[in-house]
């Protein structure tokens, strides 16, 4: 047993480590020597139906459909949770961020990317812990679902 949870904490630490790597690391320049322009092929850029996530954002917006349809609000019976409006990510405290966990993990799979557009609509910063939850279930459902 013990064996187990050294294996997943090393294996959750590692994770995390990949991660604030890859958010931290620079883009490459492209040809051009500009580091700043993101180096996607235009065509994946430009089609709609491509099937490649660009992995800059929680959720995908083809997965969530929810960025080209409308900007309407929807509420996951989460009501309570527009009092964090304005919020820095990194001032919540343990109890807050059980809220945002009691709802997140009462969440169906399909629901996790609308309920993310809808924090992210309302002007809710989600704490630290929480989004790397999030995170890691949206590419749940989206691999999951594919």
């Amino acid at each position: 047993m013990t064996g187990a949870l050294i294996i997943l904490a090393v294996t959750a630490a590692t994770g995390l480590l990949l991660y604030l790597l890859q958010r931290l690391m620079p883009r490459r320049p492209d040809a051009t020597g500009d580091s700043t322009t993101p180096t996607t092929p235009p065509a994946e850029a430009d089609d709609p139906d491509s099937e490649v996530c660009c992995g800059q954002h929680i959720t995908c917006e083809k997965d969530s459909l929810l960025a080209a349809m409308s900007k309407d609000i929807e509420y996951f019976e989460d009501e309570e949770l527009d009092e964090y409006r304005g919020l820095a990510a990194d001032d919540y405290s343990d109890a807050q961020i059980e809220q945002f966990r009691d709802v997140l993990y009462t969440l169906r799979p399909e629901e996790i990317a609308p309920w993310a557009r809808s924090i992210q609509l309302r002007g809710i910063t989600l704490p630290t812990p929480v989004k790397e939850e999030l995170i890691m279930l949206a590419a749940e459902a989206r691999h999951s679902n594919s």
